[in-house]
């Protein structure tokens, strides 16, 4: 075998070892996809971020996609339930209020009625006593006038049967009587009637005391309401 031939021979094997120096080369000039990665963090593409997978090509919907539209859907509902409640709320809470306003003007207004009855009472009571403790002879027809005209029921018509007789008694005895009234008090009362405790004082002089004499009446009257007026339908000393 000659030189040449020698050569020829050992030419395939020699290239081969070339192409591998030159592979393990350019091995080391660039690292390995699995070392790149170690490095440095792969981007994440908006999909991952989303938290979607990739959409087909037929054009399905992603399942992340669908999950954050029924988020978004469910948050819709509230917001509009919530939407829908404030006005009932609001609604329930007017009514509320105007019912408690409306029971409160009905309580003042029958507070307001009660106390006005009662000085009704008070001063037709007052009234009544001093009018019954306060008679004059010299002008008896008067004063007996004032006493029936704020009486009503039996009252009434005792004290008118007995004005005839009561007017000679104290004419013959000169009898003057000025009543005052010292306390009155309510001791019941409704829309239509009442009891009333009175204390009254008077000064008498008659023939058998020309000084004067001081007397002092505890009175029980009853009161009744009528045509808007507070009458004495009864009168009693208890003391």
């Amino acid at each position: 075998m000659s030189a040449d031939d020698a050569r020829e021979d050992t030419a395939p094997v020699d290239a081969a070892r070339d192409d591998g120096a030159a592979e393990e080369a350019a091995g080391e000039g660039s690292a390995p996809k699995g070392a790149a990665s170690e490095g440095t963090p792969e981007e994440s593409a908006p999909g991952d971020i989303a938290g979607e997978d990739d959409t087909p090509e037929g054009g399905t919907r992603r399942p992340g996609l669908v999950a954050a539209l029924r988020r978004i859907g469910g948050r819709t509902a509230a917001a509009a339930r919530r939407g829908r409640a404030l006005p009932a709320a609001l609604a329930v809470a007017t009514v509320a209020v105007t019912a408690l306003s409306g029971r409160l003007c009905v309580e003042v207004y029958e507070q307001r009625a009660q106390a006005q009855r009662h000085q009704d009472i008070l001063a037709a009571a007052r009234q009544s006593a001093l009018n019954f403790t306060s008679l004059d002879y010299r002008h008896y027809e008067r004063d007996s006038a004032n006493v029936l005209k704020g009486a009503t029921g039996d009252f009434k018509e005792q004290f008118a049967a007995q004005t005839g007789e009561l007017t000679k008694l104290v004419a013959a005895n000169r009898s003057v009587s000025e009543g005052q009234v010292l306390e009155a008090g309510i001791a019941r009362a409704d829309e239509r009637s009442a009891r009333v405790l009175v204390v009254a004082d008077s000064k008498v002089t008659n023939k058998a005391a020309p000084e004067g004499q001081s007397r002092t009446y505890r009175l029980q009257l009853d009161l009744v309401l009528e045509k808007g007026r507070w009458l004495t339908s009864d009168v009693e000393f208890v003391g």
